[in-house]
């Protein structure tokens, strides 16, 4: 390997890092909107709240691409609201016995 190449993967493993830093933070600001968005108490990790927040993002943004939704803030409202279902569904619906 020389410097050039060296240098090109250390800055694409960076570039995964960062991506992979943003993609949690952005997840538990959605998760935490969604635990807001539902009435009542929810016992439930800080890493399940992150993952239900990625899950309602990705969700969300395929459902936004469908819906041809170009705002960024619509596109916000609707990963929350898909992140909020995902914590009913998963979490709160009732089960039957």
């Amino acid at each position: 390997m020389n410097e050039s190449t060296a240098g090109m993967a250390v800055g694409a493993t960076t570039g995964i890092v960062i991506f992979l830093v943003i993609l949690a933070v952005v997840g538990l600001v959605i998760g935490a909107l969604a635990r807001l968005a539902l009435p009542g108490r929810d016992d439930m990790s800080i890493w399940k709240t992150m993952g239900y927040g990625v899950g309602g993002a990705f969700l969300g943004g395929i459902v936004g691409r469908l819906l041809g939704v170009s705002s960024a803030i619509l596109d916000y409202a609707i990963a929350v609201a898909v992140a909020a279902g995902l914590i009913w569904f998963f979490t709160r619906r009732k089960k039957n016995p």
